[in-house]
């Protein structure tokens, strides 16, 4: 079989702190009256594995194909499962928790959980809005942790105001939170390891409590060696350059062309529309809001009908 970019049915995640605007603005086909905060383009967890919705290999899930094409798609002869990477889009229409991801050396002490570094693209920002990014400098364990009995953490955070195009690199081990008014793009390793210190006090509407917190497995993970004055912001080009993936920033006008061959490729379509094309085989449109993953083995070139700008995940 020969194979081409494969296009995803979107897992939908209903948050406490989601909207609508999934709907808005990439015209996502949301269940009504229900809070989305979180749709999971491409994902292969272990409760939680994409589907393929294109061409001849359409219903089957992205474990599966793999498992059958894993040297054709990542062009790699040691590809491990599970796939190396978890691209979502979120809806914050309200504050996240204060919340940190462990490191794979925090993984192993702990002997739970599985690392997560990520990365934040802003796709749209409500006038003021911010993000939490890391702890202040000189913030002690002691310290966090006190302050997160007193419920006063955040002021230990870094707030940081954000436009739109900025790509925000948050390696494992940060304390962080996104704020309200936010639309993103999250480029992350496929983990969903979450220790929560801090949801400001909220209560979930459903169970009339509030979530639950993971406070010692958070002071356990957070790097109170590191400032979060430290970390990466970029708004073109090279985005993200870590040894867990690479991300690049295109834009291109109508008419334009872009070879992708040889290296695995996600590609996540931010504004415009066009389509891939390759010989001996049918074109692959790609539109606003769609999520590719274009396989190693595949040559191909990226059309562009309308001024589009997207962007470009790869791990190797």
């Amino acid at each position: 079989m020969k194979l081409y970019p494969l296009k995803f049915k979107p897992i939908f995640k209903e948050r406490i702190w989601g909207g609508q605007q999934l709907r808005r603005f990439f015209g996502k086909n949301l269940p009504a009256d229900v809070k989305i905060g979180e749709s999971w383009e491409l994902a292969d967890l272990p409760e939680d594995k994409s589907e393929i919705v294109n061409g001849s290999l359409a219903g089957q899930t992205i474990d599966a194909v793999l498992a059958e094409f894993d040297k054709a798609i990542t062009g790699i002869d040691d590809y491990q499962r599970p796939f190396p990477l978890l691209i979502k889009i979120l809806d914050a229409q309200d504050v996240l928790s204060v919340q940190v991801h462990p490191d794979a050396a925090t993984c192993k002490r702990t002997g739970k959980g599985h690392p997560k570094t990520e990365c934040w693209y802003i796709i749209e920002a409500q006038p003021g809005a911010a993000i939490y990014k890391g702890l202040k400098s000189e913030t002690t364990k002691e310290q966090f942790a006190k302050a997160i009995e007193d419920g006063t953490c955040a002021d230990y955070l870094i707030k940081v105001p954000v436009c739109v195009g900025e790509c925000h690199f948050l390696p494992s081990g940060t304390c962080h939170a996104i704020g309200a008014g936010l639309l993103i793009a999250e480029i992350q390793q496929p983990s969903d390891t979450t220790y929560r210190v801090f949801d400001w006090n909220r209560v979930d509407p459903a169970t009339g409590q509030g979530r639950p917190l993971h406070v010692a497995d958070a002071l356990e993970a957070i790097h109170f060696d590191s400032s979060g004055d430290s970390l990466s912001v970029e708004d073109t080009g090279r985005l993200v350059d870590a040894d867990e993936f690479k991300v690049d920033k295109g834009h291109q006008m109508p008419g334009g062309e872009v070879l992708l061959a040889g290296q695995m490729k996600v590609l996540i379509i931010l504004s415009g529309r066009g389509q891939i094309v390759a010989e001996q085989m049918e074109a692959t449109e790609f539109e606003k809001g769609d999520t590719l993953l274009v396989p190693a083995a595949f040559e191909c070139v990226m059309q562009f009908e309308q001024e589009c700008e997207y962007l470009t995940a790869t791990v190797w």
